[in-house]
C-alpha cells in the first residue's frame, strides 16, 4: 500500500475519524473486490456448511493496530451481521451499556 495512504489513515487514527477511510472510494473499491471474490457469501457460515450473504467485510488485523494492511485482499474477509457482531464483541458491550437502567423502575 502506498506510504501515503498508510499516513492519511494512521492520521484519521489519530484524530478518531477511521470513519472517513470507511467513506472513501479506494476502500470501497476493496470492499468490493473481497466481495466478489467471496461470492457474496459469508465466509464463517460457509465454513460451517451454512449459507449467509455476506454483509460486510471484515479486517482479520484491524485497521486500527495495522492501518498498512487495511487495503490488503490477504486480510479481508466477507461476512454476515452475525458473524461480524462474533469478531467485534466490544462493540455488542458498548451498544448494551447505552440501555442499562438508571434505577430499579423499568417502565
Amino acid at each position: 500500500m502506498d506510504k501515503e495512504i498508510i499516513q492519511w489513515l494512521r492520521t484519521l487514527i489519530q484524530h478518531n475519524n477511521v470513519k472517513a477511510f470507511y467513506n472513501c472510494e479506494l476502500w470501497q473499491h476493496k470492499r468490493r473486490e473481497a466481495l466478489k471474490r467471496d461470492n457474496n457469501e459469508c465466509q464463517k457460515c460457509k465454513a460451517k456448511g451454512l449459507y449467509s450473504a455476506a454483509d460486510c467485510v471484515h479486517h482479520k488485523q484491524h485497521v486500527k493496530k495495522h492501518p498498512e494492511l487495511a487495503l490488503d485482499l490477504e486480510n479481508l474477509i466477507s461476512l454476515c451481521n452475525s458473524c461480524h457482531d462474533e469478531e467485534h464483541p466490544e462493540k455488542l458491550r458498548r451498544n448494551k451499556s447505552k440501555h442499562k437502567f438508571i434505577n430499579k423502575e423499568r417502565w
